[in-house]
């Protein structure tokens, strides 16, 4: 499946939904190792929800901050260590440490790409239309989301009753009406690969 390495085209810039949890360091190393050239930029979007900002405090302040390591097996692991427990969703009043970690990834992976952290409020309780909104904003190329099997969840979380999620998770929202394209990748264990969905691939096998 195509997604424009090697393809001698331009800069581009790849978003990655940045979420604590396996999902998402999975779709991260996928970006890192399959898709992202140094000419490009990352942008990892962190969607919190409306009273994350205001809640003060830090959930994440007791986290083990871990160094990133240079390969692909740790670098999901290390990612995914920086989790709360479960309920502790939302970044307090310091900079989340999971942001900061895939971060380091990014820079000790791709050293010569220009890495951009967003942290942005959902607006109302329509995360999968907040993110297809960002990735207007900052002009993404590509659009990557870890994705689960189960499509009723999406990083942990159930969806709201929105229009967006009649019938979809999040992942497949943005597949489909996503202007750029999105790839929504489910990583398969540590060696076994991925599975890649994309408007006109679905469950694209890609070995590690």
């Amino acid at each position: 499946m195509d997604v424009g390495r090697g393809s001698g085209a331009g800069k581009r810039r790849v978003m990655v939904v940045a979420d604590y949890g396996r999902e998402s360091a999975g779709a991260l190393e996928w970006a890192l190792s399959h898709a992202v050239l140094e000419h490009d930029e990352i942008v990892l979007l962190h969607v919190e929800p409306p009273a994350a900002r205001r809640a003060g405090g830090g959930a994440f302040s007791t986290f083990l901050r871990r160094p990133a390591s240079s390969s692909s097996s740790s670098s999901s692991s290390a990612v995914a260590a920086a989790a709360p427990p479960a309920g502790e969703g939302e970044c307090g009043g310091g900079e989340c440490e999971f942001l900061e970690a895939m971060r380091a990834t990014c820079e000790a992976r791709q050293p010569k790409v220009r890495v951009q952290v967003e942290r942005v409020e959902m607006e109302g309780k329509d995360k999968a239309a907040t993110i297809l909104m960002q990735s207007k904003v900052f002009g993404a190329d590509l659009l990557v989301i870890g994705q689960r099997r189960n499509s009723s969840l999406f990083l942990g979380c159930k969806l709201s009753g929105s229009i967006s999620s009649r019938g979809t998770d999040t992942a497949e929202f943005l597949i489909e009406n996503s202007k750029c394209l999105c790839v929504g990748v489910q990583k398969k264990g540590q060696n076994a690969g991925y599975l890649l969905n994309t408007k006109t691939h679905k469950n694209f096998w890609l070995l590690a």
